[in-house]
């Protein structure tokens, strides 16, 4: 028994020694490689989130095709274990489809930056503030202070206007003045509005131009450029100060209004 242990033993020897060898230098490598993936990572100012789900992934990886090279230095079949974790994998993505297509979207959005924190978006019909950008969803805080949750699947596979790109945006208003009205002193009049705001940016110019003969109105554009953060109160504003001083100037805004004409069927 002893002699029969002693010979099994000399004979799997170097088998045992190679794959302890094969552990103990592999998970040193796998460490160090983990380490230099991360490094490279944030040197291209990736995301932490994504960094940190890689690292862990690359190692992960490492580990069982460390797993699987130790089985076969020990002479362990290693060909049926590979088919099963092969078909496992198959399995799990097919009963996983869905969150996989979230987390590639995900990755997406992390890697080519479309939208960041804090930018305000508008997708799937809805706008708000991007709250956080997970692995699996994008979050947004509405106006109203709603969290809305939305898949990335949805975000990569719809369009997406991000307003703060840039760091200005537009206040597009309409105007409309009645036909009977002064269009030159209304004109002067929005013009010296926007010249007296100082939210106004001078650089791109604001634009003032009569845009339509409309049915019952004239219709001015009125488009001035500000900061992303003085948008809303730039666009109530200008329209309050409008309103004022076009009833100080006695210029009318035209609202639809409707003639209603009897007829007497018994007269002739």
């Amino acid at each position: 028994m002893i002699d029969a242990f002693q010979k099994w033993a000399i004979s799997y020897a170097p088998k045992i020694a190679a794959a302890m060898a094969i552990v103990i230098i592999g998970l040193l490598v796998t460490v160090w490689i983990k380490r230099v993936v991360m490094r490279l990572m944030r040197k291209a100012r990736i995301d932490a989130m994504l960094v940190s789900f890689v690292g862990s992934l690359t190692y992960f990886a490492l580990l069982l095709f460390l797993l699987i090279a130790a089985l076969s230095t020990l002479g362990v079949p290693t060909t049926s274990l590979v088919a099963v974790l092969g078909a496992a994998g198959v399995a799990v993505a097919l009963a996983l489809q869905g969150s996989l297509s979230n987390f590639a979207s995900g990755i997406l959005i992390i890697v080519l930056k479309p939208f960041k924190a804090d930018d305000f978006i508008e997708t799937n019909g809805i706008k708000g503030v991007v709250d956080e950008i997970g692995i699996f969803n994008t979050i947004l805080k509405t106006a109203d202070n709603k969290r809305v949750i939305i898949p990335n699947s949805k975000v990569t596979g719809d369009n997406t206007v991000n307003y703060t790109t840039f760091g200005q945006r537009r206040v597009d208003m309409t105007i409309a003045v009645g036909y009977d009205d002064d269009i030159d002193r209304a004109e002067e009049i929005l013009n010296e509005i926007l010249a007296a705001d100082e939210r106004i940016l001078k650089d791109p110019a604001p634009t003032v131009g009569l845009m339509k003969l409309a049915e019952s109105s004239i219709n001015f554009v009125v488009r001035p450029w500000v900061k992303n953060a003085d948008y809303f109160g730039v666009l109530c504003d200008t329209q309050k100060s409008i309103k004022r001083r076009f009833d100080d100037a006695g210029i009318t805004i035209p609202f639809p209004r409707q003639d209603i004409h009897l007829y007497d069927e018994n007269k002739s």
